[in-house]
């Protein structure tokens, strides 16, 4: 029996990151989620985090209940939490993206919800859906890197 499933969670920030405060929290999720074999990926942008965890029900449930008592995060809401066939990140312990605003408005598919919305914590099913599909398969680079030559600010790892 497979009990593959994906979770996928916004929150609030309850401070800044710059990079490199993000990548000491990464060092330590990557880590973790190695002994848990859990995948997924994180983006960070505008003070919120978008997180998608994919791994055994057991180690997922595990990993989110930590997060509920994460004091990083505040309003955690969880957008979807369902079987899966296949994990979508497998390759990645955790994949990460920090985005301004503006990029993520350019992934298709979410982009009507950046223009007024201040947090991800108001994602819907269908838009959560959207965005870890632009990122699973890539597509979030391509417009991110669109937007770079053209002289955005891109940041992701």
């Amino acid at each position: 029996m497979n009990d593959l499933i994906h979770c996928i969670y916004a929150s609030a920030a309850t401070a800044k990151y710059d990079k490199a405060a993000m990548q000491v929290l990464m060092a330590s999720a990557r880590r973790r989620n190695s002994e848990q074999d859990v995948s997924g990926m994180l983006l960070y942008t505008g003070d919120s985090f978008f997180q998608v965890l994919e791994g055994s029900e057991s180690s997922v449930a595990s990993m989110y209940e930590r997060i509920l008592l994460d004091p990083r995060h505040t309003h955690i809401t969880k957008v979807i939490q369902e079987p899966i066939f296949q994990r979508s990140f497998a390759s990645w312990t955790m994949g990460l993206a920090m985005l301004s605003r503006s990029e993520v408005r350019a992934i298709s598919g979410v982009n009507d919800f950046f223009q007024g919305s201040s947090c991800l914590v108001g994602l819907d099913n269908g838009r959560a859906k959207k965005l870890l599909s632009a990122f699973s398969e890539g597509r979030w680079r391509s417009k991110v890197s669109d937007r770079a030559e053209a002289g955005a600010d891109s940041r992701y790892a």
